[in-house]
């Protein structure tokens, strides 16, 4: 069967002339997840094992998809400390196989996405480890100097917690109607936000969207790779950090964790441990923790209203979708923003 979306003959001529470590033709399967991008697993002709991704068929978001940030994203940091898929090369003829693609190094390892796949794929003996790993990861990433690795072009470098604060606001607003409700916090906290705003420390390459889903964790129950860079930019570590930890449980919370977390499971470090162990390995002044912490939830509030929104307005299918657990959630967001700035 034709891989979807590619032209086998010219995308593996195109390997043979640009990436001499793999040998065609290739042996093609597809692989699921991915945020709908087109990933199959390519294996060549000596047995080495890669794969290949492009944008989903049909008319696109301007930035949605984009597979030429990923490719700087990979490749820039490949040679630091932050472990990433080996990059072997990328393509953005779109006359080889109608859009751009990459192929990079296929990594040994799995997501987690919940509570079952992590009790099932790491022991107990072995989540504090990953645990570590896992911020660890995080810590480095934050450590290396964008312009160093040729990313100084990947954002914009002013306020990246401000830019966000107007975004997200925006997005609550024009959602009101559509959602059919409003509430005061999310216009009360926006101010709070944009008035305690904290200096912004040096710009780091923020991942974005940093969490054991889009980490691939090998068999030695440590992270052996990040992946999906398609919103990484430049913008505040500390951001980055807490959107990071909000999964992770913690004794001082006041409401329980969703039962269904990948981190909600015994053996792990609590949240308070994760942020210290980051503060000691990066020397960076958590103080504000609680501020970001907020923000993300905050923001997260806004993410679902929109979506909300959408189905309340007809604009998506309703099929399966538990209305009254979204707007709970939207609710429950913004009382954890709120406690997360009472805390301040």
């Amino acid at each position: 069967m034709q891989p979807e979306g590619y032209d086998v003959g010219a995308v593996e001529s195109w390997v043979s002339a640009h990436v001499p470590d793999l040998k065609p033709p290739f042996t093609w399967t597809r692989l699921e997840g991915g945020h709908s991008n087109l990933t199959y697993q390519i294996v060549d002709q000596a047995g080495r094992q890669a794969v290949i991704r492009r944008p989903p068929q049909g008319e696109l978001l301007p930035k949605a998809h984009d597979m030429g940030r990923e490719w700087a994203l990979i490749s820039a940091l490949a040679p630091t400390p932050v472990p990433v898929p080996q990059p072997f090369g990328f393509c953005e003829d779109p006359d080889v196989t109608g859009a751009w693609f990459y192929i990079m190094g296929l990594i040994d390892g799995k997501p987690l996405y919940n509570a079952d796949e992590t009790r099932a794929l790491i022991p107990e003996s072995e989540r504090e480890g990953l645990a570590h790993s896992f911020i660890d990861v995080l810590a480095d990433l934050h450590q290396v100097d964008p312009d160093a690795v040729g990313l100084g072009d990947l954002g914009k470098r002013d306020s990246y917690v401000g830019r966000q604060l107007k975004t997200w606001y925006r997005s609550w607003t024009s959602s009101v109607a559509g959602a059919q409700f409003d509430d005061d916090r999310a216009h009360s906290l926006q101010e709070f936000f944009l008035n305690n705003l904290p200096e912004q420390g040096p710009i780091r390459v923020v991942h974005g969207d940093y969490g054991f889903h889009n980490c691939l964790m090998g068999p030695n129950s440590r992270v052996a790779a990040v992946v999906d860079w398609e919103i990484s930019t430049l913008g505040d570590p500390l951001a980055d950090l807490a959107y990071a930890l909000n999964p992770w449980p913690d004794p001082s919370d006041k409401l329980p964790p969703a039962p269904e977390a990948a981190t909600n499971v015994p053996g792990f470090p609590t949240r308070k441990a994760l942020a210290a162990r980051y503060a000691e390995r990066t020397g960076r002044d958590l103080s504000h923790l609680n501020y970001y912490v907020g923000f993300n939830r905050w923001k997260t509030a806004c993410i679902v209203h929109g979506v909300y929104a959408r189905y309340m307005e007809g604009k998506k299918s309703t099929e399966g979708v538990d209305l009254d657990t979204l707007r709970l959630r939207i609710d429950l967001s913004l009382g954890l923003a709120q406690e997360a700035v009472d805390q301040l």
